[in-house]
């Protein structure tokens, strides 16, 4: 069930959120948790890299649906990092993860700009202030957190996320603003694609019923 509302005044903003939102499917992949043992962020990373230190295209493709044109329209553009003997590490999964998880609700050069915000470029991991696996458990633990709310302000998702990054340690001056940042445009986005498939999945029974029926 997903409830959201939230207003803006002239001078003063003020937003709210009134959510009750269970997300079955491990964000950034077509599976459901409960498949997986409830797993998500590093634990789930690290299932996927059990019995290898590295993961093919295929497996990507399976575990995530993105299909392999687009992976390389990524790569061609600066988004994501080439793979190395065809296979790919553990951040570059992740990093690919967050991208599709955010591309149903931003566009594609918006989500690119974001994660360069928070990592510089791509191919280069000199400027990170974090490594993408980390990255990504930390949205998946703020998610989990908010899931356990039924009235969700914006103040309680910084609230989440400054407990849930409590161990991050800057290794540049700002990195852990810059990070906080990130963290709450990418929370707030992936809600939005959630309330926006469920409103998407309204439509559909809404069309099916009324080719089935005609107009009520």
């Amino acid at each position: 069930m997903f409830l959201f509302s939230a207003s803006c005044r002239a001078f003063e903003r003020t937003e709210y959120m009134n959510l009750q939102i269970k997300d079955e499917l491990i964000p950034g992949t077509k599976l459901h948790r409960a498949d997986m043992g409830g797993a998500t962020g590093l634990d789930f990373l690290r299932k996927m890299f059990f019995i290898s230190n590295g993961v093919m295209l295929s497996q990507i493709r399976e575990v995530s649906g993105i299909d392999g044109s687009t992976l390389q329209n990524w790569t061609k553009r600066g988004w994501v990092a080439n793979s190395r003997l065809k296979k790919y590490d553990m951040n570059q999964v992740a990093h690919i993860l967050i991208i599709n998880m955010l591309r149903s609700c931003m566009q594609l050069d918006k989500i690119a700009f974001l994660i360069q915000y928070i990592n510089g470029k791509v191919d280069d991991r000199s400027d990170d202030i974090i490594e993408d696996a980390v990255l990504y458990d930390y949205i998946c633990k703020i998610l989990d957190t908010l899931m356990t709310y039924e009235v969700c302000s914006l103040g309680s998702i910084r609230g989440a996320i400054e407990d849930v990054t409590e161990d991050y340690t800057e290794n540049i001056a700002g990195a852990k603003t810059r990070l906080t940042n990130a963290l709450e445009i990418i929370v707030v986005a992936y809600y939005a694609s959630l309330i926006k498939g469920y409103a998407d999945n309204m439509l559909n029974d809404l069309n099916n019923g009324y080719e089935m029926g005609g107009a009520k």
